[in-house]
């Protein structure tokens, strides 16, 4: 890998304590081409610009996919990832759906781990403090001819954050006329696109006080599936109850930590198809005890309502559930508590 380190840092000009979600960005970046049928020779260089041609595939067919991660610090300042496999597994998955050739494991974690080592003073310790990851992949061929590209970027860029929601009531829509993916489509795959196409609807929404909206089915908006950009939970009777992944909804790796650590607290988890009349009816029997979204950037994420066909639903201020699952969830991250899981892997 060849490496080219920034002559001065950008870290004393920042102020760690106002940070504003993925805007500050640290002094390198990692890149690597995909030219003549294989992946070239992975860089590490200054965070810079890039120059692209106009007819940059990307532009005008949008093949491009990315992931979202974290690196936490803990109190010894060692760094630590949170399962780290499963968003290489999953941008390959990404890529291949979008006819994106996947790109070598070894590349992967050699230039993320020489990266983070590299930019090691971003990662702030204590909870609330953590490095967000965005790995990343688009077609950079010139050309305009409507066919999958023969070259891409494959590149991983690192932001200083704090949290996603900074407080604040969290009242959500349920979708009745919009859908954020469809059967056959790429609704599982994080492309670009499918969150392009969230703007518009996720806007008229928050003209109207909600902060996110969530998606239902596209054929016939009974079923719930996704809430915004996060995986969407909700108990009712001591249940955890979630949509079931397929190719509309997001194999979530924060989703799929909250099941494994739900279970692991002896409560009961089902992953099933849930109407929306289901849950309106459990509001009404006073069954529906708690309603959250799970995410790399939220975490766990309480929702405080939900409106349908013109009517609002309170839930309970009271979070309990979903304010144990964050914790938990956290206290590995952070490695502030044991990892039965063995989902933490250490950056030397």
């Amino acid at each position: 890998m060849n490496i080219s380190k920034a002559q001065t840092s950008k870290i004393n000009s920042i102020d760690f304590d106002k940070l504003a979600f993925g805007k500050t960005f640290t002094d390198h970046m990692f890149i690597c081409r995909y030219q003549d049928g294989k992946w070239q020779d992975p860089e590490i260089k200054p965070y810079q610009s890039l120059t692209l041609d106009p007819s940059s595939s990307v532009f005008h067919y949008g093949q491009a996919v990315f992931e979202g991660m974290k690196a936490f610090k803990d109190d010894q300042d060692q760094i630590w990832l949170f399962r780290p496999e499963e968003n290489f597994k999953r941008i390959n998955r990404s890529s291949n759906r979008l006819q994106i050739p996947e790109f070598p494991e070894s590349y992967f974690f050699e230039g993320l781990n020489t990266l983070l080592s590299m930019d090691k003073d971003w990662i702030k310790p204590g909870k609330g403090n953590s490095l967000y990851i965005r790995p990343f992949v688009f077609a950079s061929q010139a050309s305009v001819q409507a066919s999958a590209a023969n070259e891409y970027f494959f590149m991983i860029i690192c932001a200083p954050v704090k949290s996603y929601y900074t407080g604040g009531e969290i009242n959500v829509l349920i979708a009745e006329e919009y859908s954020r993916a469809a059967n056959g489509g790429v609704g599982f795959a994080k492309a670009a696109g499918n969150y392009a196409a969230q703007f518009y609807p996720t806007s008229e929404a928050l003209k109207d006080g909600f902060q996110q909206i969530i998606w239902t089915d596209a054929n016939s908006h009974q079923y719930l599936e996704e809430a915004g950009t996060m995986n969407i939970f909700f108990k009712i009777n001591n249940t955890l109850i979630t949509s079931p992944t397929n190719d509309r909804i997001l194999d979530g790796i924060t989703r799929k930590s909250i099941i494994d650590l739900a279970k692991h607290s002896g409560l009961s988890v089902e992953e099933r198809p849930i109407k929306v009349q289901e849950i309106k009816d459990a509001h009404q029997a006073g069954t529906l005890e708690e309603v959250f979204g799970t995410g790399t950037a939220v975490v766990v994420l309480p929702i405080n309502s939900f409106s349908h066909q013109k009517q609002v639903y309170k839930l309970p201020k009271e979070t309990p559930l979903a304010n144990s699952l964050k914790e938990k969830l956290l206290d590995i991250q952070y490695n502030l508590a044991e990892d039965p899981f063995e989902w933490r892997r250490g950056i030397n």
